[in-house]
């Protein structure tokens, strides 16, 4: 994989992983610090959380194999 692509991928991670964010945060609010507080949090629905988790996951993998080859390394 060359460079191009492979910050490509990243970049997708890092959209993904913002996407996430903003999800858990449309349910559960910032207290005054800007930590979540979850005191406050309505339900989330639990199939669309996983869903999302599930891709997040899946992305983060295949960084993972992208470093793994780029630095020569064997996979565990």
């Amino acid at each position: 994989m060359d460079k191009e692509q492979a910050m490509k991928e990243f970049k997708k991670y890092e959209q993904m992983r913002m996407e996430m964010y903003e999800f858990l945060e449309s349910f559960i609010p910032k207290d005054k610090n800007g930590a979540l507080d979850f005191s406050k949090a309505k339900d989330i629905p639990a199939k669309e959380i996983y869903d999302r988790w599930f891709k997040l996951d899946y992305q983060a993998r295949k960084i993972r194999g992208i470093a793994i080859n780029c630095l020569g390394l064997k996979g565990e």
